[in-house]
C-alpha cells in the first residue's frame, strides 16, 4: 500500500444556495464512502482562502494566498490504495472537480 495526498484546489463555480447544500451534501457522502471503505489515512483539514506567504531566505511575509485567486489550496486527505492509478481513480470521484474545481494526487514521500 502506498500513501498519497489528495489536494483539492476550488475552481470558484458560483453556486445557489440549494446548489450549495446539494454540493456539501455530496462531499460528506463522497468523504464518508472512502472513510468506510477504510481508504483515508489522515482526513487532513480544510484550509481558510486567506493567510501569508513566507518567500525566501530573507523570510519576506506577503499577505495571500487570496481567495480571488485562480488556484487556492482549499483543503487536502492522506488516502492508503495499492498504487497512483488507484488514488487517481478516486480523485476522478471527488465533488470538487464537478464544481470547476481540481484535485491534486501527490506521492506522500518517506522522511528519513
Amino acid at each position: 500500500m502506498s500513501e498519497f495526498a489528495l489536494v483539492y484546489r476550488n475552481g470558484g463555480e458560483k453556486m445557489s444556495p440549494d446548489e450549495m447544500q446539494a454540493h456539501l451534501k455530496h462531499c460528506l457522502d463522497w468523504f464518508k464512502d472512502l472513510l468506510d471503505r477504510g481508504i483515508i489515512k489522515d482526513p487532513g483539514v480544510p484550509l481558510g482562502p486567506s493567510g501569508s506567504v513566507v518567500v525566501g531566505r530573507q523570510g519576506v511575509v506577503r499577505d495571500g494566498p487570496f481567495a480571488e485567486a485562480k488556484d487556492v489550496i482549499s483543503g487536502f486527505t492522506l488516502v492508503q490504495v495499492k498504487d497512483i492509478a488507484e488514488a487517481i481513480e478516486i480523485a476522478k470521484s471527488c465533488p470538487v472537480a464537478l464544481t470547476g474545481g481540481s484535485v491534486e494526487v501527490r506521492p506522500v514521500e518517506a522522511c528519513s
